[in-house]
């Protein structure tokens, strides 16, 4: 695993993307404080750049470093729910801004694989988290369902659990105001 990694914080280093293995499903990723890289992602996914996107962190005690405030209600959240939560919080900060939403928000999950974890550390900043689909198309459940066009416009690909079968459910996403209020927006 060391050395993906290591060949991957390279290429994220750069402003290159990632076709990498998550918590849920299979993700395009890239240096989420790089706009340039950002961009890219749009582009691979034919994602149309008013639709917002998930970032990972490695831990919870770097939320603060990328939103204003964060609820006491997301802390009890990210206790009681047992599956990846992506939490999208208001008032982003100090990330690129075509990962931010129209109202300001910030999609953010703190990812429990420990390639992503370790990845994320070592780079000191979040990585963009999105499905390995193009956009509208179901996200490929395993490795070997993921299109040509994706793994031919990506600058690397990790090679970690490509053979791994497993069952895969995208993270359940819920949306947070400033006074603690909450939206489930995919359970």
């Amino acid at each position: 695993m060391e050395e993906e990694i290591r060949k991957s914080l390279a290429v994220l280093e750069k402003g290159g993307t990632l076709l990498y293995p998550t918590d849920t499903v299979w993700g395009i990723g890239c240096d989420a404080t790089n706009e340039k890289a950002v961009d890219k992602i749009y582009r691979i996914k034919k994602r149309m750049e008013n639709k917002s996107l998930i970032v990972l962190l490695d831990d919870t005690s770097r939320l603060q470093d990328y939103v204003g405030t964060v609820p006491d209600i997301a802390w009890d959240l990210m206790r009681k729910v047992h599956r990846p939560l992506t939490i999208i919080y208001p008032n982003a900060r100090n990330i690129a801004k075509n990962v931010i939403g129209k109202d300001g928000s910030l999609a953010i999950r703190i990812s429990g694989n420990d390639f992503c974890k370790s990845l994320i550390r070592k780079l000191g900043k979040p990585i963009v988290s999105t499905s390995a689909n193009i956009s509208g198309e179901d996200p490929p459940l395993t490795f070997n369902k993921i299109s040509q066009d994706i793994l031919g416009q990506v600058d690397y690909v990790v090679n970690l659990y490509q053979d791994v079968v497993r069952q895969f459910r995208p993270s359940q996403i819920i949306k947070l105001n400033e006074n603690g209020e909450f939206k489930i927006i995919r359970s």
